[in-house]
C-alpha cells in the first residue's frame, strides 16, 4: 500500500474488518458501522480581498451517533478529500469509545490553504461553512472542533455564525473555542499531553524509565509541541523534530543529538508547525531531509502530523534502537507495517487511543458549557490523566489478556461499545 495511492478510509476499512473478524461480530452491525451514516458535500463561495469570488469545498460526515451526538474537528487542508474525511470520522468514533465518553465520530474539511488567505478570508470562510451546515449541527447532534490547520479564533468565528442563524447562545455547539468565550483551560495543552500520558503508562509496561529515553518527532502543530513539552518535562530527550516549511514547500528534520530546548524551538516556529529554518541552525540544529526523522537512533518514535507517514517503503529505515511507536496523528501508519511492527516487537499505542487527550478534553468542555461553569486548568488536566490512564490501562490489559497488538485490542473495546449501543437502540 505504501507504494501506491494510500486511501485512509480504505484503511480505516481494513482495521476494522480485521476485528470484526476476530470478534465475530453480526454482518448488520458490520455493514452499517463500515460506513458512515451520513454525508454533506457542499460548496462555500468566499468573497476574495481582491472582490473576486473563490468557491471552496466543504464536508461534514457522521460516522456513527448510536452513543452520543457526533464529535470531529474540521481540517483546512489544500489536499483535502472526502475519504480522508470519512477515514477520520469513523476514527472518531472509536475514539470517543476507547475512551468511555457519550459522543460518536463526526469529521469536516475544507480544500483550501489557511496560510494563503488573510484573516477577513479565513473569516468569510468559516462563516460560510457554517451557514451550510446549520441545520446539520449543534450541541445535542454534532459538534465540531479544531483540527489541521483550524484554531481557536475560528471555531469562534463558526460559533458566532451558528449563533446568529439560530439567534440564541449555544456554546456548546462548537469546542475548542478561546479561554473567555465558552474554551476550556487545558484544550490547547490536552491532545499532545494525552499522548505523553498514554506513553508514560507503555513505558511503565515496559519498565522503562522515562526519564532515560529520546524520542524523535513528526510536526511541530500544537499536538506535537505540547506533546514534546510535557515528554521533555518528564526527563526524556527530544533529538529530532520534522516539519513542513511553507517557504521552501518541503519538509525538513532538526536534529540536535544533545536534546533541544523546546520552549525556544517553539518560540520559532509559526501558528502553522513550521520552524525559521536560519534561527534553528544559529540554535546549533543540524537540517536533514524531511524524512529523515524515522530513522533516527531514539527509543521512541511520536509521528504526529498526517496520515500515511509510516508505511511499506519507509519502515525499514526505522532504527533498531526503537522500542515504541506513539500514534499522535490520526492514521500516521499504514495497514500494511502493522505486522511488521508486530515483527520487530515495537510496542504501539494506537492512535485513537494515544490522541484521544484532544476529544476528551473537548467534552470537558460542552460540560462546563452546559453547566456555565468553569474548573481550572488543574481540574482539566487531573481529568484528562486519569481518563486516558483508565483508557490504556483497559486495552493494555485486554492485549495481555487475550494476546492482542495493542491496536486490536483498542478496536475489539471500542466496536464492541459501538455496536452494543447500535443494537440497545433497535437499529439492527
Amino acid at each position: 500500500m505504501g507504494q501506491n495511492v494510500y486511501n485512509p478510509f480504505e484503511s480505516a476499512q481494513i482495521q476494522f474488518d480485521r476485528v470484526a473478524d476476530k470478534i465475530n461480530l453480526d454482518s448488520s452491525v458490520r455493514e452499517l458501522l463500515r460506513e458512515p451514516s451520513r454525508e454533506y458535500h457542499f460548496t462555500i463561495p468566499v468573497k476574495m480581498d481582491d472582490g473576486t469570488t473563490k468557491v471552496f469545498k466543504g464536508y461534514r460526515i457522521q460516522h456513527n451517533d448510536a452513543r452520543g451526538p457526533a464529535k470531529g474537528g474540521i481540517r483546512f487542508h489544500p489536499h483535502e478529500t472526502a475519504d480522508t474525511v470519512r477515514a477520520l470520522s469513523m476514527w472518531m468514533t472509536w475514539k470517543c469509545a476507547v475512551v468511555d465518553i457519550p459522543l460518536g465520530g463526526g469529521k469536516g474539511g475544507v480544500i483550501c490553504d489557511p496560510r494563503n488567505l488573510s484573516q477577513g478570508e479565513q473569516e468569510r470562510l468559516c462563516r460560510g461553512y457554517i451557514r451550510q451546515i446549520a441545520r446539520n449541527i449543534g450541541p445535542v447532534t454534532d459538534v465540531p472542533a479544531p483540527d489541521v490547520m483550524t484554531n481557536a479564533q475560528h471555531m469562534l468565528w463558526m460559533m458566532d455564525e451558528y449563533e446568529v442563524i439560530t439567534g440564541g447562545k449555544y456554546p456548546g455547539t462548537i469546542t475548542g473555542k478561546p479561554v473567555g468565550m465558552g474554551g476550556s483551560l487545558g484544550r490547547k495543552e490536552a491532545t499532545g499531553y494525552g499522548v505523553i500520558y498514554t506513553l508514560r503508562e507503555a513505558l511503565k509496561s515496559l519498565n522503562i524509565d522515562i526519564a532515560k529515553t529520546s524520542a524523535s518527532i513528526q510536526g511541530f502543530g500544537n499536538v506535537a509541541e505540547y506533546a514534546a513539552r510535557l515528554y521533555t518535562v518528564m526527563g526524556g530527550k527530544i533529538i529530532a523534530i520534522s516539519c513542513w516549511d511553507n517557504n521552501d514547500k518541503k519538509a525538513y528534520t532538526f536534529r540536535n543529538k544533545d536534546g533541544f530546548d523546546i520552549e525556544k524551538m517553539a518560540a520559532i516556529k509559526d501558528s502553522f508547525g513550521t520552524i525559521d529554518k536560519e534561527k534553528a541552525i544559529a540554535m546549533g540544529a543540524e537540517v536533514l531531509d524531511g524524512g529523515e526523522w524515522i530513522s533516527q537512533e531514539v527509543d521512541i518514535l511520536l509521528p504526529c502530523a498526517l496520515e500515511n507517514q509510516i508505511n511499506a517503503s519507509n519502515f525499514d529505515q526505522i532504527n533498531s534502537s526503537v522500542k515504541v511507536i506513539c500514534e499522535g496523528a490520526n492514521g500516521p501508519t499504514a495497514p500494511d507495517c502493522d505486522n511488521l511492527i508486530m515483527e520487530r516487537d515495537i510496542f504501539l499505542v494506537p492512535d485513537f487511543l494515544c490522541n484521544a487527550g484532544g476529544v476528551t478534553c473537548s467534552y470537558f468542555e460542552q460540560v462546563q458549557n452546559n453547566m456555565n461553569y468553569y474548573w481550572t486548568k488543574e481540574e482539566v488536566l487531573e481529568k484528562l490523566d486519569s481518563k486516558m490512564t483508565s483508557a490504556f490501562q483497559a486495552v493494555y490489559q485486554l492485549a495481555r489478556e487475550k494476546n492482542l497488538y495493542m491496536r486490536d485490542a483498542a478496536y475489539v473495546i471500542a466496536i464492541n461499545r459501538v455496536a452494543e449501543a447500535v443494537k440497545l437502540r433497535g437499529w439492527v
